[in-house]
């Protein structure tokens, strides 16, 4: 027994069935398709340009999606840098010694932290030199102990820690010995030397440079300077005593506040300006003027010439045509010794051919042949051959007497 089929169906309302035939389903009317049925057909029929809008939506994307993807960290003596120049294994290991590394990345949330904490230890790498003395005072007294690496004269001068700039670690000094009585220099050891600045005044360390050392550490022992980003970073941390250096003053207690200032804490005092502070008035039209400029040039200067012509290669161009070219380049340019230049060598090689020197003949040698070939003095020649005019008139009267010259020996 089989179930009913297409011709036992009800037919639709409106429509007539014509006995003793089988029904069968025509296209669906135009006024019954949706709109994703007419969105499907349009697809359908321009295959092209719908291929061609996913292409260019997928590269659009791909393209926004790079630019606003997080990008690696790459900024020096950064916790979150894992290169060689970043601080990641250090704080790594600062954490496992149970200590706790803070990392603002701004002015505000640094004064924060630091206030926050019982006894915390600042970590300071100003490389720009952005902070100003009130900023510097203000991380100073919140702070109970500061680490300064590689400061400024006025990072030094606004600590007030009675230490200074002199000058950097010698290139032969490629690694130090403490040389001093301070308790971390000493358990640390030698340390990498290069490349690194040293610095005079408090208890100085890794002396190179008589007085000066790598490592200073003022008077009350409150600000410890570090002439060398390379103890602290990833590269070279697992050399020497570097490790335990960077330890020892970073880990003294249980808080550090690693702060890395950058360009945005420039104004958190007041002191910084911005380039619309620093533009005058009437620079803010000057953007919407060179945009219409640019707009009006693209017009101008965009504008097609008609359909380009396909010409085949290679290209044959007349002699006459790119002499006449190379003389007007030397005439614009007044390059009169340029030109005398490539008339004489010029001459000179089509005289050896006529004369069968051969490809090494020199210039001297083409000269006596040619005298000797007129019966002539080779001295008028020379002094001919070998002239230097100096001005346009006389480079013209010259190439025609090299001219004459050369017709004389081309008809013997």
């Amino acid at each position: 027994m089989t179930g009913p089929t297409v011709a036992d169906a009800e037919p639709e309302r409106g429509m007539e069935t014509v006995p003793g035939t089988r029904q069968h389903s025509g296209p669906t009317p135009a006024g019954r398709i949706g709109p994703a049925g007419r969105f499907l057909a349009w697809m359908r029929q321009h295959r092209g340009v719908t291929a061609a809008a996913a292409v260019v939506a997928a590269a659009l994307a791909l393209v926004i999606g790079t630019q606003l993807a997080p990008k690696g960290d790459r900024v020096p003596l950064s916790v979150h840098n894992a290169g060689p120049e970043g601080a990641r294994a250090l704080a790594e290991i600062l954490g496992r010694h149970g200590v706790s590394v803070h990392t603002p990345t701004r002015f505000d949330a640094a004064l924060e932290d630091l206030r926050s904490s019982s006894s915390p230890t600042l970590l300071l790498y100003d490389r720009n030199g952005v902070l100003d003395e009130q900023q510097l005072a203000g991380l100073a007294a919140a702070a109970d102990r500061v680490v300064v690496v590689t400061p400024r004269l006025e990072t030094l001068a606004a600590l007030k820690a009675g230490i200074r700039q002199a000058g950097v670690v010698p290139d032969a000094s490629q690694v130090l010995d403490p040389g001093c009585a301070q308790p971390d220099a000493e358990a640390a050891g030698q340390v990498t030397g290069q490349p690194g600045y040293v610095y005079d005044g408090g208890t100085t360390c890794y002396r190179a440079a008589g007085t000066a050392g790598m490592l200073a550490v003022s008077d009350d022992g409150l600000v410890t300077v570090l002439g060398s980003r390379a103890v602290l970073g990833n590269g070279k941390l697992d050399e020497l005593g570097n490790a335990a250096l960077a330890v020892r003053i970073l880990g003294a207690s249980p808080d550090l506040v690693w702060y890395l200032p950058s360009i945005e804490d420039a104004a958190a005092g007041g002191s910084g300006q911005t380039l619309d502070d620093l533009a005058p008035d009437w620079a803010r039209f000057l953007g919407p003027w060179l945009l219409l400029v640019a707009a009006a040039a693209i017009v101008w200067r965009g504008r097609r010439h008609g359909p380009l012509v396909f010409e085949p290669l290679p290209v044959v161009v007349k002699a006459v045509e790119t002499v006449e070219g190379r003389a007007r380049l030397y005439q614009d340019s007044r390059a009169v010794d340029q030109a005398r230049d490539n008339l004489r060598a010029g001459l000179l090689v089509r005289l050896a051919g006529k004369l069968r020197l051969g490809p090494g003949a020199t210039a001297e040698d083409t000269i006596a042949a040619s005298a000797r070939l007129l019966g002539r003095d080779a001295t008028g020649i020379r002094a001919l051959v070998n002239e230097r005019p100096t001005t346009e008139a006389r480079l013209v009267a010259w190439s025609q007497a090299l001219e004459k010259l050369e017709k004389e020996v081309m008809t013997r």
